[in-house]
């Protein structure tokens, strides 16, 4: 018995239906993280409408473009997104780049160069051995290596880090605590139990 062809339509209305309760910016990630599943090429954003197309498509009824308050600049997205280690600020500074910047300052890769110009930017801390925290992030799972020596691109493990647990415990309604470490004795050795 022959397999009957799928349904195009179908699959569009399913889509559609599971995407339908997230807001337009979780529903652009969802879809781009599908398409990398899948193996397909990134597509291009829609071009938006000229300006007098937005008002006049307003008044028949058309829901208007979403806005929503993005920060522009990278001092402000790292201010919002509040990274509280070297390996988060690494994977915000990867994400920045790559979806959050201006158009002509976007990038796929950083390096320790672009790492340690962010730092100026946002007056975080100089980070002491930047060519590590970035092989640390990497080894964390959020980054992962890019085509030439040194460079680092932020993967699915990194944008979600970003795009949903920074700033930390903003969906857990607080901050997480971490456990404080046990000092370790003048010998060396650890301490037994």
């Amino acid at each position: 018995m022959a397999k009957e062809k799928p349904d195009d339509y179908e699959a569009v209305r399913t889509v559609v239906e599971k995407l339908e309760p997230f807001d337009a910016k979780d529903q652009e990630r969802i879809l781009r993280w599908a398409r990398e599943k899948l193996g397909l090429a990134a597509s291009a954003p829609a071009a938006a409408p000229p300006p007098e197309h937005k008002a006049r498509d307003a008044g028949e009824g058309a829901i208007p473009a979403a806005s929503p308050a993005r920060p522009t600049d990278i001092r402000s997205f790292i201010d919002h997104k509040r990274p509280q280690t070297d390996n988060q600020f690494a994977a915000a500074v990867a994400y920045y780049y790559r979806f959050e910047a201006p158009e002509p300052l976007r990038r796929d890769v950083i390096s320790k160069t672009d790492l340690m110009e962010a730092c100026r930017q946002t007056d975080r801390a100089r980070i002491r051995r930047p060519e590590q925290t970035l092989v640390n992030a990497h080894h964390q799972g959020y980054l992962d290596k890019g085509s030439e020596r040194g460079t680092y691109v932020i993967n699915t493990v990194g944008e979600n880090l970003v795009a949903m647990a920074l700033p930390e415990g903003a969906n857990s309604g607080g901050p997480v605590t971490r456990r404080k470490s046990r000092p370790r004795p003048k010998n060396g050795r650890k301490r037994r139990r």
